[in-house]
């Protein structure tokens, strides 16, 4: 599995942390199903040693920054916390972009009122582009650039991320500014970001899979599914979710798992995946 942390701008974080983003109701619209059990979560996360959690203002909207600060708040010294801007949600729970530079200064600093911070450990851009072929939109992706490295200069975000992007956006990205992280979908059935994974690892930028477990709108969940997993579930005795997630983790050293979950018990599973070894020759 190689080293338990990995960088995170100017944090070292362990590399399962948690990713908020089940904590509101469901369709991330609305408060939660059990308040009190949203809470719980969050304050057994930082008990059993997480110091990465991965929010967005757009999750309920606001109710997840809100929890977090209800549980969490004074906030441990060495807690990074990171949120993203560049979407927003409608009253029908929609997900719309809000990509303008205007906008992502807007929601950086309604994430650091929420939250009630002075600074964010990080925040990822979202682009919207479509990451299966169209041209990079340079104009807009330049002008978005300037809005995240203005925020980062005058020391509201510690560093910048980028989400949903090409290996294109982060080559620019890198030609002006330092990239502490990039937030994909992958994992072991869907790798279509590995050239960007391979990128990240190259110059030592954290890469952070969402979707590690799959989609919950695929029906029948091909990483659940994959074979080894399930052997090596059966063998070792883990969850077949768990031994996917150890898959990922073993897949490159400046891999950082969020993942996310309303359930005390899921927590506890997910942290567990940190520790497990797997057999050297598995292939996934």
């Amino acid at each position: 599995m190689g080293a338990s942390t990995f960088a995170l701008g100017s944090f070292t974080v362990h590399r399962v942390g948690f990713g908020a983003m089940q904590l509101p109701g469901p369709h991330v619209f609305g408060p939660p199903r059990d308040h009190d059990q949203a809470i719980a979560v969050l304050r057994r996360a930082i008990e059993l040693g997480v110091d990465h959690i991965d929010t967005a203002q757009f999750y309920g909207p606001d109710v997840a920054n809100e929890l977090i600060y209800e549980a969490l708040h004074p906030y441990p010294e060495n807690l990074a916390i990171v949120s993203k801007v560049g979407g927003t949600r409608d009253d029908q729970a929609n997900w719309l972009p809000a990509q303008e530079p205007e906008q992502l200064r807007k929601d950086i600093e309604t994430n650091l009122h929420t939250l009630k911070v002075d600074q964010l450990a990080a925040v990822n851009l979202r682009v919207f582009d479509d990451p299966d072929g169209r041209a990079v939109n340079r104009e807009l992706f330049e002008r978005q650039l300037d809005a995240m490295i203005a925020a980062r200069d005058e020391g509201l975000i510690g560093g910048i991320g980028l989400s949903n992007i090409v290996c294109e956006h982060l080559e620019i990205a890198l030609q002006r500014t330092d990239i502490v992280c990039v937030q994909n979908a992958y994992n072991i059935a869907d790798r279509t970001s590995q050239p960007v994974l391979d990128l990240c690892t190259e110059r030592g930028i954290a890469f952070v899979p969402f979707f590690p477990l799959g989609s919950a709108f695929v029906p029948d969940n091909p990483v659940l599914g994959n074979p080894t997993v399930k052997k090596l579930a059966g063998e070792l005795g883990y969850t077949p979710a768990q031994i996917a997630l150890a898959a990922t983790l073993s897949l490159a050293p400046n891999i950082l798992l969020i993942p996310g979950t309303s359930s005390v018990a899921h927590l506890e599973e997910n942290i567990a995946v940190a520790d497990i070894e797997l057999p050297a020759d598995a292939t996934f």
